[in-house]
């Protein structure tokens, strides 16, 4: 089963494709490599969904959520970028980045929220990937939480 007929299955609804917010695009494609951006959860006004310090302002379940979140609008970017994501042949490389509180040490449980997500829609064997989970003192707008990633893709364009 592809990852489109997956997403179906599962009920899953992927947002609009969010907008940089910046002097950057959401995905470069170099070869069979695509390199996304980082994502944050952004509205489609550009304003964030969620602000705030996991630790302090937020649960890590919350945090979880929100790496969720994140996730679809990764998804969402690669959908624009490559037209399916049945195209997608692994998810390479992530880099989960969290706006901690002083002491927090749990963004790995966080940054699960968005790689369950990748599991279940692309399976162990493409879903799976190679990440960095890391704390940081504060992320653009207050977000909680940040994620960018790299995608191995079909050659057909």
């Amino acid at each position: 089963m592809g990852a489109e007929e997956r997403l179906k299955e599962k009920n899953i609804t992927l947002p609009q494709p969010a907008t940089p917010v910046a002097n950057y695009v959401g995905a470069v494609r170099v070869g069979n490599l695509l390199f996304l951006s980082g994502h944050g959860p952004l509205r489609t006004d550009g304003k964030p969904s969620a602000r705030g310090k996991v630790g302090k302002d937020l649960t890590v379940e919350q945090g979880y959520q929100v790496a969720r979140e994140v996730g679809l609008s990764l998804l969402a970017t690669t959908r624009a970028n490559l037209g399916s994501l049945d195209k997608v042949r692994r998810v390479v490389k992530v880099l989960g980045m969290v706006n901690s509180a002083d002491g927090f040490g749990d963004q790995p449980k966080v940054i699960n929220g968005f790689s369950d997500l990748m599991v279940e829609v692309f399976g162990e064997t493409v879903g799976k990937h190679a990440r960095s989970a890391v704390g940081m003192a504060a992320l653009p707008m207050g977000i909680p939480v940040e994620i960018e990633m790299v995608l191995e893709v079909s050659d057909a364009s």
